[in-house]
């Protein structure tokens, strides 16, 4: 957890045990000039500022669920395997693309045979037609001497029948053979399909490993509730998974209180120190603020802005990846101001204003302020040094 360390309201309570008039019975508060330090802490993890990233497989077709995962923290050394993937998927899609391609094919078997025979029988009678077609010519009956008027009826009849035959027979046959070949090109989609879900399964069985790029420590990546990936979780093609660490530089990742926040930028000045040595502290600096506040814990609706703290040295001997840390930031550190404490501040109908003694009475003067802490009151205009203020408010005993 956050909290705000306010070292400048110890000494102001010293300082008006002090200077405050005994005799008055309104405490009273000397201002002077002086140093006004804001800090704020947050806790958080170690994290390397180069790292290798392991990520799900680039050439898997789909998401991929983990069978098994190496443990957050593990040495491993070049090629080891640190992330094995479930291929049931993979098993089931093979074995269905090869059921579907088989089936394709014998649609294509029988699809081709059809219309062969098809063509074969369209082509027979469209000889057979062709055939009449001639013995109606040689046989065309057309002296009016010899043959009756119906007899060449007749043979007029055949002639235009044997003709319209083959006419019919050849068109036939043309439509036929488009059909079988647009019958052709739908099973060879099927087959496709088929083949591309071969291909995919096959893809993703020869993806099912995830091996160290080189010798170092594994680093599972982190979300945003503080889960590593675990057995079951679903990992999709490019998702980061965790990293291989150069020890070498750190930084530390920590999270602050959004009530905190206030005044975070970056480039302040901030010191980090190990949860396992305290006593060390490490000075750093800010290099990044989040925009917008987030949980940090499951169910608990508490929200924190993350913060990335790059550290001015590195110890690799004691400092490794996921070490837990706490931070504290220099907020603000101000110089040669007029640090009041809280209680000498006052606010009626919007307007803050101090009660500063003269002779005898308490006069209300609007000030200005400049910042704050929930202990202390950096005043920007309306008092001088030497000024001296009301700790509470000296109307309220004259009303009684």
């Amino acid at each position: 957890m956050s909290r705000v360390l306010d070292a400048a309201a110890v000494a102001g309570v010293l300082l008006l045990a002090a200077c405050g008039d005994h005799s008055d019975p309104v405490p009273t508060y000397i201002v002077q000039p002086g140093s006004f330090a804001r800090r704020v802490s947050g806790d958080g993890v170690l994290k390397a500022v180069n790292a290798t990233p392991l990520s799900g497989p680039n050439d898997a077709p789909g998401p991929l669920k983990i069978a098994w995962i190496a443990d957050d923290g593990t040495i491993v050394k070049k090629g080891d395997v640190v992330v094995r993937f479930d291929p049931s998927d993979f098993q089931r899609d093979l074995l269905g693309g090869q059921d579907d391609r088989a089936a394709a094919g014998n649609k294509i078997t029988k699809s081709d045979a059809l219309a062969s025979t098809t063509a074969e029988n369209l082509r027979r009678d469209a000889g057979q037609a062709d055939v009449e077609l001639a013995a109606a010519k040689r046989f065309h009956f057309d002296d009016a001497e010899a043959f009756s008027r119906y007899q060449r009826i007749e043979s007029s009849i055949d002639q235009t029948l044997a003709a319209d035959k083959k006419e019919h027979a050849e068109s036939v046959l043309t439509v036929r053979h488009q059909l079988a070949r647009a019958d052709r090109e739908i099973l060879g989609i099927d087959e496709k399909k088929a083949g591309l879900k071969i291909r995919n399964a096959e893809q993703g069985l020869h993806a099912l490993e995830l091996r160290a790029p080189y010798d170092g420590i594994l680093v599972l990546q982190r979300d945003w509730r503080g889960d590593v990936p675990r057995v079951g979780n679903t990992v999709w093609p490019g998702s980061p998974i965790g990293e291989i660490p150069d020890l070498h530089a750190m930084k530390a990742e920590v999270f602050v209180l959004e009530a905190d926040a206030a005044g975070l930028a970056v480039g302040e000045k901030a010191s980090v120190s190990l949860e396992s040595n305290p006593l060390v502290r490490y000075p750093g600096s800010v290099t990044q603020v989040d925009k917008l506040a987030r949980p940090r814990i499951r169910g608990v609706p508490v929200q924190y802005f993350g913060v990335t703290v790059s550290l001015d040295r590195t110890d690799p001997k004691v400092m490794k990846p996921g070490a837990r840390v706490r931070a504290v930031l220099d907020v603000e550190d101000r110089k040669n101001v007029f640090s009041i404490p809280r209680q000498a501040l006052f606010e009626k109908e919007g307007k803050k204003f101090v009660y500063r003694k003269r002779g005898g009475r308490f006069d209300a003067v609007p000030v200005v302020i400049a910042t704050s802490s929930p202990g202390r009151v950096v005043i920007a205009r309306g008092i001088v040094a030497g000024d001296v203020l009301a700790m509470r408010d000296p109307t309220a005993s004259e009303q009684r």
